[in-house]
């Protein structure tokens, strides 16, 4: 058997490794500064080895298949486990986990649809696995900040909002103040993010494509499309969150369900 590509994958890890030392730096000064930190520092940066090694593996393989139906494997995987991620932020919302991975599903595979569509990605594993990566992961995000802060801020002005059904307003009215709410707060730090591009920071792609041996021009055309995306992909799934929300928030009756609302 021909171990050569071990040998180049073994020989490859030695930066990274030496790149460890700035963790051990930081577990010192969490040692000296008392802040019991130390052992999630550890844990922390031995999973991300692992989970990377073994996706490094997996991407290997997929890559060399240019297959479809691995392109929807790995894609669903990954909003899957998003979905519970950005669940497990928004506890109290009935369905969390399910409410997130539709809203998750639904933002990044209508913009993957259009990207692909007017030919902006081939259709194909080595772009495709990647630009759904960093879709479902800020949708993630913002996500599980727009249940999370809907309900919360219909818990804290529970008053108004039964005060507007009471006198009429559907359930949608009742709430369309803390819903504007929920999403611009979610959604600020991807727009933030988008109008301070390469002033502050050089994001990860554009990064990458440089250190690769991309010409800059060539990584900020890359770039461009995919803060696009993210927009797109963060807003429809946000906005489809609060959708999904409502259901569990309010009775038939278009009372607030007190289950959802008596928790901490």
């Amino acid at each position: 058997m021909d171990l050569e590509w071990l040998f180049e994958f073994l020989k490859g890890m030695l930066k990274p490794l030496a790149a460890t030392s700035v963790v051990l730096m930081a577990v010192l000064l969490s040692f000296l500064q008392r802040l019991g930190l130390e052992g999630e520092m550890v844990y922390a940066i031995v999973r991300a080895f692992l989970q990377l090694s073994v996706i490094g593996f997996v991407l290997q393989f997929i890559f060399s298949r240019e297959q479809s139906f691995w392109i929807i494997l790995a894609y669903l995987f990954m909003v899957s486990v998003a979905g519970y991620t950005a669940g497990q932020r928004a506890k109290h919302v009935p369905r969390g986990k399910y409410v997130a991975g539709a809203s998750i599903l639904a933002g990044t595979s209508v913009t993957m649809f259009l990207l692909v569509l007017l030919n902006v990605f081939p259709f194909t594993p080595r772009y495709i696995i990647p630009v759904a990566g960093m879709m479902v992961g800020n949708a993630m995000t913002v996500t599980g900040v727009t249940m999370k802060r809907l309900r919360d801020d219909i818990k804290v002005q529970t008053n108004l909002v039964e005060t507007a059904l009471a006198l009429g307003a559907t359930p949608r009215q009742a709430t369309l103040q803390q819903v504007r709410r929920a999403l611009v707060i979610a959604l600020s730090p991807v727009l933030d993010n988008a109008k301070t591009v390469g002033l502050i920071s050089l994001p990860g792609a554009m990064t990458g494509l440089i250190m690769g041996g991309a010409s800059p021009l060539e990584a900020i055309q890359l770039q461009i499309v995919v803060m696009n995306m993210l927009i797109g992909a963060t807003t429809v799934s946000s906005i489809m969150s609060t959708y999904l929300c409502w259901p569990a928030f309010f009775t038939k009756a278009y009372q607030l369900e007190p289950k959802v609302f008596s928790k901490d």
